[in-house]
């Protein structure tokens, strides 16, 4: 793979997600929620907002973001934004990583450790169901780190990368819930994933400088080295969805979210052709004020 940088000058790059002719990316140590032209040109959005590590595509074309203290909405058309999600059974919750949309019309959503205040000692975190009427759904807990999920191309097994433990794989039944949760693979430095059309699984992996691909068996099928050490995450687009986005968070961006301090602004994305084109990534379906 020959990859090209389309931005740089970040401190922590993530969640990649395409959006008809336009790609979006955050920062999480800067803020903003970005997009990016086929152009080149930025425009940046919820500026103030930190720590975003989920996107997704809502039907109405708006995007819906994650963060601490939950989910909020974005209309890029008007730039306003509102909070579409901040409490789960009545209680506040952390906030939200990294997520991807469950095809019934809601997404499956990683929560945040301690809000992302890595100055903490951290906490283990959950992965829920938040379906279209916003009910939410425990589906598994006690997770080290939630981090990337995704869906087979046939929609019945969920991958989540719970980072410092490996990555997992559970059965999607019939009404969304998920059950027979199993190792897949047991690196513990992932991140951001994504599926391909073949099935194939792949994973950013923030220590070691590569994204690498594996079958549906778990066992590796390639690696591809990148320039920085921490890869962040990976997405497909463009109309053969063959177009593969990956971010990153510079050699240095895993230590400056324990240390506070900001890292050098080498965080890229970077954007490269597959031999294999990605999963269709599904619209969430939530009613959001007009």
């Amino acid at each position: 793979m020959q990859f090209e940088v389309l931005a740089t000058g970040y401190c922590f790059l993530e969640a990649p997600r395409v959006a008809g002719e336009h790609v979006w990316f955050t920062d999480l140590l800067l803020g903003g929620v970005h997009r990016l032209s086929p152009s080149g040109k930025v425009d940046t959005f919820l500026p103030e907002r930190h720590h975003v590590g989920g996107l997704a595509v809502n039907a109405d074309g708006r995007i819906i973001c994650g963060g601490p203290g939950g989910l909020v909405w974005l209309d890029p058309a008007t730039g306003r934004s509102g909070v579409l999600l901040d409490t789960i059974d009545g209680e506040p919750f952390t906030g939200a990583n990294d997520f991807i949309p469950d095809g019934r019309g809601g997404l499956y959503m990683g929560t945040l450790s301690q809000g992302a205040d890595y100055s903490q000692e951290p906490q283990l975190t959950q992965l829920y169901r938040v379906d279209a009427h916003l009910r939410v759904t425990r589906l598994s807990d006690e997770l080290k780190f939630s981090n990337g999920v995704g869906l087979s191309p046939d929609g019945k097994r969920l991958y989540h990368n719970e980072s410092l433990r490996g990555v997992f794989v559970y059965d999607v039944l019939d009404d969304g819930a998920l059950a027979n949760k199993a190792l897949f693979n047991p690196r513990e430095d992932g991140d951001g994933l994504a599926v391909d059309a073949a099935g194939g699984v792949w994973i950013a992996h923030f220590d070691s400088a590569e994204l690498a691909r594996y079958l549906p068996d778990g066992s590796l099928d390639r690696s591809i080295a990148m320039p920085h050490k921490a890869v962040s995450s990976v997405a497909f687009g463009g109309s053969d969805r063959r177009d593969i986005y990956v971010t990153t968070a510079g050699n240095h961006g895993i230590e400056s979210l324990f240390t506070g301090e900001l890292p050098p602004r080498e965080a890229s994305l970077f954007h490269a052709r597959s031999d294999i084109p990605g999963v269709p990534v599904a619209v969430t379906r939530f009613a959001l004020p007009a």
